[in-house]
């Protein structure tokens, strides 16, 4: 079986609207074959038992039952955890020793979308050239060949208590020595698959808990709540007189939080909070964090500060881990709020990450420090991003206006900012992001390269 060119998965699966190619239950029954013969074939005579577990969009029953199906009929088991964040999933496959685990969602993208990811049997996404080879046995005849007799089809069975194991999995995480009592935590769960798990964890942990968008109807993930627009939850936060505020996108994966004036606390910023305090018990492998070309260079000022560097990656939290893991990293993020503490969990974490944030709040005191003073290891540069949607991806540097214009930007910045101008890799749209030490300056190089980009591609 040779490897070929992805044409179905992305940066983070395979993505698209419910229901239209290639986000069809026919693509998900295909897809689900392969995964089970491909995942047999690495254990010769092992039966094979694959999770599925989704978030809470009404498409989600659809792709469930059709990657059952597909499981099932190559002749593996299949454990079905329910709506459970994309981490939980990952968590499941590695404790019940499965052979893959199967993520049914398109995490921050509206209802409409939605998107299948896969982690192998130790919880960490697959590599592109494996995702290849399933696209190779979904569009080749290799499996027709396979089908197992009527006796020997897989059946398919729920994991009852997935998430109540997922909480018990967080809260082991948190300090032992350590509660949240008296503490108010603001919690956004985004209509989505968080929408228990989250409040349970910081509940029995003793805090405080007012809980945001915990109430899905399969349309309402992500709908003007949850880490994509933190304002509820900032809102919420100087409302309630909260600690600290917490929001997680559609799957749970990633996070922003608001200090406790209600002012927004992003990816780069906790990742610096939480370095700080790895550097000084020594646990921060390398003294390296790993982040993403988008995080930003106040970031990379605070890393050096602190004595650490910073290690840029391109952007997907699967890449990050993917840089941690070949070089030995133990702590990388998205500015977006993926973080990964590989230490304790595979991917990004939402909760997970909370927590660290809690934790290091805590260590002077029973309120210990605010955030509002933990936020200072960073001093962030001013940061524009403009998003563009767009009917075709090509390659910037074929784009020679642009990238004369890129060009001369980054000369007129100097080495107090950046420029990067890059194609999303889960949606028809392009984003161009500028920083440096002015904001109006930056703004207009960024709207300038915008425009010119918008005129190549017309």
């Amino acid at each position: 079986m040779s490897s070929r060119t992805r044409t179905l998965f992305g940066t983070d699966g395979i993505r698209g609207i419910a229901n239209e190619d290639p986000m069809t239950p026919e693509v998900a029954l295909r897809l689900g074959r392969a995964v089970a013969y491909y995942f047999r074939n690495q254990r010769k005579g092992h039966r094979g038992r694959i999770v599925i577990g989704k978030d809470t969009r009404l498409s989600g029953y659809l792709f469930e039952t059709a990657l059952a199906a597909g499981i099932c009929s190559m002749g593996a088991d299949v454990m079905i955890c329910g709506p459970l964040p994309t981490p939980g999933i990952a968590f499941i496959t590695s404790s019940m020793r499965a052979d893959a685990g199967v993520v049914i969602s398109a995490s921050h993208n509206p209802y409409q979308d939605n998107g299948i990811k896969i982690f192998a049997a130790d919880g960490f996404k697959l590599p592109d050239e494996v995702e290849a080879q399933l696209e190779a046995l979904m569009l080749g005849s290799e499996l027709e060949s396979h089908r197992p007799d009527p006796a020997h089809i897989g059946r398919a069975t729920k994991i009852e208590d997935s998430r109540g194991r997922y909480v018990v999995f967080l809260k082991s995480i948190f300090p032992r020595a350590r509660t949240l009592e008296g503490l108010r935590i603001v919690v956004d769960c985004a209509n989505g698959a968080a929408y228990k798990v989250a409040p349970d964890v910081f509940s029995e942990l003793g805090a405080e808990v007012i809980a945001l968008s915990a109430t899905p109807n399969g349309k309402n993930i992500n709908d003007a709540c949850g880490a994509l627009y933190p304002k509820n939850m900032c809102e919420a936060v100087r409302q309630h007189h909260a600690h600290i505020g917490i929001a997680v996108d559609g799957d749970a994966d990633r996070v922003i939080i608001a200090d406790e004036n209600g002012d927004e606390v992003d990816g780069d910023t906790i990742m610096a909070i939480c370095a700080r305090r790895m550097i000084e018990r020594g646990e921060l492998k390398k003294n390296t964090l790993v982040a993403t070309v988008m995080s930003n260079i106040g970031l990379e000022r605070a890393l050096d500060a602190l004595g650490g560097q910073l290690v840029r990656a391109q952007v997907g939290d699967r890449y990050v881990v993917e840089e941690m893991r070949k070089s030995g990293y133990n702590f990388g993020g998205e500015q977006s709020g993926h973080l990964v503490f590989l230490d304790h969990m595979t991917t990004g974490d939402g909760i997970l990450a909370a927590l660290q944030v809690l934790a290091v709040m805590l260590e002077s005191g029973e309120t210990g420090r605010p955030l509002s003073e933990l936020r200072r290891v960073m001093n962030r540069y001013p940061q524009v991003l403009i998003n563009l949607k767009v009917q075709k991806k090509v390659p910037i540097e074929e784009l020679a206006e642009v990238s004369a214009l890129i060009a001369s930007v980054e000369g007129k910045l100097g080495a107090d900012g950046r420029v990067l101008v890059r194609y999303s890799g889960t949606e028809a749209k392009a984003r161009v992001m500028v920083e440096g030490p002015d904001q109006g300056m930056i703004q207009n190089y960024a709207e300038e390269i915008a425009e010119a980009l918008l005129g190549s591609l017309s």
